[in-house]
């Protein structure tokens, strides 16, 4: 039999009831050099002995992925990820909002037609949207959602393209 990702690492004898062999396989040694870096051998080894055994595998893909995320950033972790989804998904909401309004508006133009149209105007004067609602134009106002979207011909946005990936692999 050859020993676990962890004894083998560790340069000890895998014992037929290693704590670590049902979770760290030999051929992905990584995976324990990882959280053997963030968490220390005997650290792991208390936490998974401290748990019942069906929690463990949980344990140690929480442990892995806190440990890889470690890896890249030291300083945040997984919380630096999470940080910048959460980011990410307030940005979408923002320009799904600003879509959903412009939407609205559209619809409001098309059913009820008015003689007195008039173009809005931004603050730096350049038409975005021509339409007869009353309230001000619904655009972002940051500079970071702006370049996402190009305004159309007739008013209103065309299709959202994001220059970046929405998922990292940092």
């Amino acid at each position: 039999m050859s020993p676990c990702a962890a004894c083998k690492l560790l340069r000890r004898r895998c014992a037929k009831d290693c704590v670590f062999a049902p979770y760290f396989p030999p051929d992905e040694p990584q995976k324990f050099a990882n959280v053997h870096k963030v968490f220390g051998a005997s650290n792991v080894n208390k936490m998974l002995q401290d748990l019942p055994v069906e929690a463990r595998g949980d344990a140690v893909s929480s442990m892995v992925y806190e440990a890889d995320a470690r890896v890249r950033d030291p300083v945040y972790g997984c919380v630096g990820a999470i940080s910048s989804l959460q980011q990410q998904v307030a940005n979408l909401q923002t320009q799904l909002a600003v879509a959903n309004a412009e939407i609205v508006c559209i619809r409001m133009h098309q059913s009820q037609p008015v003689p007195n149209q008039h173009p809005h105007h931004m603050d730096d004067g350049n038409q975005m949207v021509t339409s007869s609602c009353s309230s001000p134009p619904l655009t972002p106002s940051s500079p970071d959602l702006n370049h996402h979207m190009k305004p159309s011909v007739g008013g209103g946005y065309e299709s959202l393209e994001f220059s970046e990936p929405l998922w990292s692999h940092n």
